[in-house]
């Protein structure tokens, strides 16, 4: 199958027009506890569908919102969080981000990550390397937690993991420089990636969250497992733990076990 994935790449990017669309913002809907879809979200994921869909028939669609949410272990398929944090949206935090994988035959192929904000473009073909507005991307030299910034998720729709969540926190918060908690997990993969942070851990995720990041972040030279240290899955969500080497995933595998 021969894509095009700049032609893939500026439609992403075309969702600007939806994005800053102020009335879309304010359009909001209650899915669940700390759970919102704007009619941002539903925009970006309607356009995005309909254009991939009209020049790749042949490819799935798995989405966050309204689409299916299975794959097919032979198949492809795109993996799409039209807006990876939406609360962040909702409030003018300005840090969220379109997440667009592509799932073929077992494993990500390809990534791409934009932060309309800021104008990031961070994307990733599996074996070719990871780009942010086409600057090579190559993860921090850290070798220890010690030497280590961090991001975490605080896990917002299943608040009553929240005292083994912070537990676990706290216990990494002493060992590591500092924690940083931004909202996108997209965005928090493709920091690992940049070397602007060490590590990134969250308790709950599903696989649109992280399936255009992880690909980024391998191409990048990092790691990326669930917490109990294997592969992470793209059928289901789950824990997710990434990290710049093999060293710091260990470390912060044995405080998260």
């Amino acid at each position: 199958m021969s894509l095009n994935y700049e032609e893939i790449i500026a439609l992403v990017q075309e969702t600007d027009k939806i994005i800053f669309d102020e009335e879309a913002v304010g359009h909001v809907i209650e899915k669940g506890l700390a759970d919102y879809v704007t009619y941002v979200d539903l925009g970006v994921q309607h356009f995005l569908q309909k254009e991939l869909t009209a020049r790749y028939p042949e490819i799935a669609f798995m989405g966050e919102e309204e689409g299916e949410n299975h794959l097919h272990p032979e198949g492809s398929c795109w993996i799409l969080d039209p807006i990876d944090g939406t609360t962040n949206l909702i409030h003018h935090y300005n840090h969220s981000a379109i997440s667009l994988g592509l799932w073929e035959k077992g494993q990500i192929v390809f990534g791409v990550v934009y932060n309309p904000f800021t104008k990031e473009v961070y994307s990733a073909e599996r074996g070719k390397g990871a780009f942010c507005n086409g600057e090579r991307l190559q993860v921090s030299k850290a070798e220890d937690l010690g030497h280590c910034l961090l991001n975490f998720g605080t896990g917002p729709y299943q608040k009553e993991l929240a005292p083994e969540n912070f537990r676990k926190l706290q216990a990494i918060y002493m060992l590591c420089q500092d924690i940083r908690r931004s909202g996108s997990a997209a965005l928090d993969l493709c920091y690992v990636a940049s070397g602007r942070c060490e590590g990134f851990f969250e308790i709950a995720l599903k696989p649109w969250d992280y399936a255009a990041g992880s690909v980024i972040l391998e191409e990048a030279g990092g790691v990326i497992t669930n917490w109990a240290g294997e592969p992470v899955t793209f059928h289901k969500g789950g824990t997710v733990c990434a990290s710049c080497c093999g060293k710091v995933q260990k470390e912060l595998l044995e405080l998260l076990k």
